[in-house]
C-alpha cells in the first residue's frame, strides 16, 4: 500500500504541476498588468474613426500617451494625411496617475477578437469606431474596440465615453484640434 499511495501522490503532484486532469488551467489576462506599467516602452492609445464618406471628408484622430509624451494627431482622408499634430511632454508620475484612472475605468475589460471578427473595416459606416490599445515595446498587447452603431458592439466592455474623456483631457485644447469628425 505504501508504494501505491506514493504513486497516487506522485500523480496528484504531476496533475497540479502540469495541469493534466479534468481541471483546465485558467489563463491570465496580462493586459491589466500591462496597462499599469510605467516603463519607457509603455504606451496606451485611443483611435477614433469617423463615418465612411468620400476621401476628402473622411477624418480620424488618435491620442497616444506614454511616460514621456502625449501625442494627438488628426488625419484627413483614408491615406491619413496629418492635418493637426501636437506633442506634449509627460512624466512618469503623470502617466502613472493616468493609467490608474484608465484601469479603474476598465480599459482592459473585454475579450480581444481575432481574425475577421477583429476587422473594423466597414463597421459602423454612419457612426464612429473607437479603438483602444495597450502597447509594450511598440507591440500591441491588447486591442479592444466598439462603435456608436447598433449591431457593432465590438470587444470593449468598458464605458467608451469615460475612456474618451480621459484620453482627450491629456491634450490641451483637444476639442479645437478635433473639429468636425
Amino acid at each position: 500500500t505504501g508504494g501505491r499511495l506514493g504513486a497516487v501522490r506522485y500523480l496528484s503532484v504531476v496533475r497540479i504541476v502540469t495541469g493534466s486532469g479534468s481541471q483546465p488551467i485558467a489563463q491570465t489576462d496580462t493586459s491589466e498588468i500591462a496597462v499599469l506599467k510605467t516603463t519607457a516602452i509603455s504606451k496606451v492609445r485611443m483611435k477614433i474613426r469617423g463615418p465612411i464618406v468620400g476621401s476628402e471628408d473622411f477624418r480620424t484622430y488618435q491620442v497616444s500617451v506614454s511616460p514621456s509624451s502625449r501625442e494627438f494627431t488628426r488625419y484627413s482622408g483614408y491615406l491619413k494625411q496629418p492635418i493637426a499634430d501636437k506633442t506634449y511632454s509627460n512624466s512618469i508620475v503623470a502617466y502613472d496617475e493616468f493609467v490608474h484612472a484608465l484601469s479603474k475605468a476598465n480599459l482592459a475589460k473585454g475579450t480581444a477578437f481575432s481574425g475577421e471578427a477583429d476587422d473594423t473595416r466597414g463597421i459602423c459606416a454612419t457612426g464612429k469606431v473607437h479603438e483602444f490599445e495597450i502597447i509594450q515595446n511598440e507591440t500591441i498587447v491588447k486591442r479592444l474596440w466598439t462603435s456608436t452603431c447598433n449591431g457593432s458592439a465590438g470587444s470593449l466592455a468598458a464605458d467608451t465615453n469615460l475612456l474618451h474623456v480621459l484620453f482627450l483631457t491629456q491634450v490641451p485644447d483637444a476639442d479645437r484640434y478635433i473639429g468636425k469628425d
